[in-house]
């Protein structure tokens, strides 16, 4: 098991830009009123650090381990939803919607589908329920559909990322973890936006989304270092 020390040592530095960007998203806080070319870069320039972090890895450690491939196709797929919903006043909401549900099935496919853990899937699908139930009186026309699809696929994406989180034990690690942390606040910072789009205005509704979701996708990207399936592992699966 690798001690937090070791770990902060270690991915610290890497992110360094990552934290400096999204402290010049939070400084600068332009008005979501006034969409831009501008306020878009800066919104998704955290993500494209992102990008940086993992590419500092190597990119024979992505071409070596396809689950930190996936996070970083995700990745890519973040960042174009987060420019369409800087526009989506102007009819590219569920554009952003459709790029975060490809989103969520790289990140799904990343974590992998072991170990099963039917218990954490039964919790996770009654959630998804619950959250669909609350949001469902307040959609209409294509929405009751587009959200209750998108609901599931990141309530699927949420089971698979706890699937394998052990909090003890000697087979305890912090990338588990990051990957669990990482999908529980996605799924905050989604269902904050559902509901103040949808239903009724949340108070400080976007320091609440933003903070939320850039901590999701650092918690995500940190659980590719540590990654899964090596390729040559991979490519044995699938053989078999």
């Amino acid at each position: 098991m690798v001690s937090p020390v070791t770990v902060v040592k270690s991915e610290g530095p890497k992110l360094v830009p990552f934290f400096k960007a999204t402290c010049v998203y939070f400084v600068l806080w332009l008005p979501s009123s006034s969409p831009s070319w501008v306020s878009t870069l800066i919104k998704c320039l955290p993500i494209f650090c992102l990008w940086l972090f993992l590419l500092a890895h190597g990119l024979g450690f992505l071409l070596a381990h396809p689950s930190a491939t996936r996070i970083f196709v995700g990745l890519v797929f973040s960042a174009v939803g987060d420019a369409f919903l800087i526009w989506q006043d102007q009819g590219y909401f569920v554009h952003g919607l459709l790029m975060f549900a490809v989103t969520h099935m790289f990140y799904a496919s990343a974590f992998g589908m072991r170990p099963l853990a039917l218990r954490t899937g039964l919790v996770m699908a009654v959630l998804s329920g619950l959250c669909y139930a609350l949001l469902y009186p307040c959609l209409s026309g294509a929405f009751t559909y587009l959200v209750g699809v998108y609901v599931a696929l990141i309530g699927f994406m949420g089971w698979r990322a706890m699937a394998g989180l052990r909090l003890a034990g000697a087979d305890w690690r912090w990338t588990e973890l990051a990957a669990g942390s990482g999908a529980l606040l996605f799924i905050i910072s989604d269902l904050t936006i559902a509901l103040n789009k949808f239903c009724f205005p949340v108070p400080y509704s976007r320091a609440l989304i933003m903070s939320t979701y850039y901590a999701a996708q650092m918690l995500v990207a940190l659980s590719a270092v540590e990654s899964r399936e090596p390729v040559e592992h991979y490519r044995l699966r699938k053989a078999n």
